[in-house]
């Protein structure tokens, strides 16, 4: 989306970026829990440096 995530943690699991954005999607229409965790991830992002 904005800041990689999706990118970056399509590399790190087996599913595709485009999956992860519609996970992130429906955790924001649905709970609003897709902003917190995709700013916690981009975090987590920034500091594992690999």
């Amino acid at each position: 989306m904005i800041l990689g995530v999706c990118e970056w943690l399509s590399t790190k699991t087996n599913f595709t970026a485009k999956n992860i954005r519609i996970l992130f999607v429906l955790l924001v229409l649905l709970a609003g829990f897709g902003i917190g965790a995709y700013l916690i991830l981009w975090l987590v992002k920034i500091l594992s440096k690999e």
